[in-house]
């Protein structure tokens, strides 16, 4: 679940995440501005990832500028989904 203030996120939102863009660590890392050891850690954890606020913000941002949207906790669970590009029509 994605805390109150919105600026965290879950291991398992950033493995869904980046599997939704098919993204490797590798490419998520040097999107983000991060090692790849900083993801890798991240994603192996149960729960809120425990890295920097800033490392946190950076993996985030990455995956939505690639069109991942972070769900909050609404009573089914925390997750993620790939927004639908928006079409010349909209």
């Amino acid at each position: 679940m994605l805390s109150p203030d919105k600026k965290n996120i879950t291991a398992e939102q950033l493995r869904a995440g980046r599997a939704l863009v098919r993204w490797s660590a590798q490419d998520l890392a040097d999107r983000a501005g991060v090692g790849v050891a900083t993801v890798r850690r991240c994603e192996a954890e149960t729960g809120f990832v425990s890295a920097t606020q800033a490392n946190k913000s950076a993996m985030r941002s990455a995956l939505e500028a690639a069109g991942v949207v972070f769900i909050e906790e609404n009573g089914g669970g925390a997750g993620v989904r790939l927004s639908r590009p928006n079409s010349p029509n909209d």
